[in-house]
């Protein structure tokens, strides 16, 4: 195999596994997917599902121990609830600091990992779906451009010099993202965002709310279900 994408199941990752897929052919695409304690479960459902549409190998790694201590938002047992409100909202209060929902150095584990995976199977490079718009204020400082810089040539050295990390929307907004999709055809329907574990998208999370607005701003519908629409 030559690529990786790591791969939640959500609406980024499924837009990067169809770029990816398109580049490279099915048969040469490695998908990973990670359960880390999320409360949205339903996430890895999603990216069984968008991997089959796709006809790519998956393989899943649990990484939930690493966390279990943690009263991050967005992890099982935590105190703390998931917000209902946009991220600008949730800035605003955080004095600087990363949003309640921000794990602790999550995609630092992620691709770290993803590295060891990748060179196991004999992957150039790997992709994640990291954009601009959660990096906005600080909110998620692990998807920064500065970040993936760092963390990329971290992973280039560390694998003497053979392993790639690409994230093709790291300096692009989440709308841009819906339209790239648009443009390949990924199946929007199958895929999961909200950092609720309901059965249907909640619409008023951080998430959903960006999601949205990423798809009205390409004057497209979001397929899926939402309990409701919260401005």
């Amino acid at each position: 195999m030559k690529a990786l994408v790591l791969f939640s199941g959500g609406l980024d990752s499924s837009v990067c596994l169809g770029l990816v897929v398109k580049a490279y052919g099915a048969n040469e695409v490695l998908a990973l997917s990670i359960f880390y304690g999320q409360k949205h479960k339903k996430e890895m459902e999603a990216s069984e599902k968008v991997a089959a549409f796709y006809g790519v190998k998956r393989i899943t790694l649990d990484l939930g121990e690493i966390f279990k201590d943690s009263n991050c938002a967005l992890l099982e047992g935590a105190a703390e609830e998931i917000p209902h409100e946009d991220y600008a909202r949730q800035l605003a209060g955080a004095n600087g600091t990363p949003v309640s929902t921000y794990v602790p150095y999550r995609n630092g584990l992620f691709l770290s990992s993803a590295a060891s995976v990748a060179l196991s199977h004999g992957c150039e490079v790997i992709y994640y779906g990291a954009h601009a718009d959660d990096a906005a204020g600080n909110a998620y400082p692990d998807t920064s451009a500065a970040f993936h810089s760092a963390i990329a040539d971290a992973i280039y050295i560390g694998s003497g010099n053979a392993l790639k990390v690409i994230a093709p929307f790291i300096d692009q907004p989440k709308a841009r993202v819906v339209a790239a999709g648009k443009e390949i055809g990924v199946p929007f329907g199958l895929t999961w965002s909200c950092y609720e574990g309901h059965e249907k998208a909640c619409g008023v999370c951080g998430t959903c709310r960006d999601r949205l607005r990423a798809f009205a701003g390409n004057g497209l519908i979001d397929p899926i279900e939402y309990e409701r629409i919260g401005e």
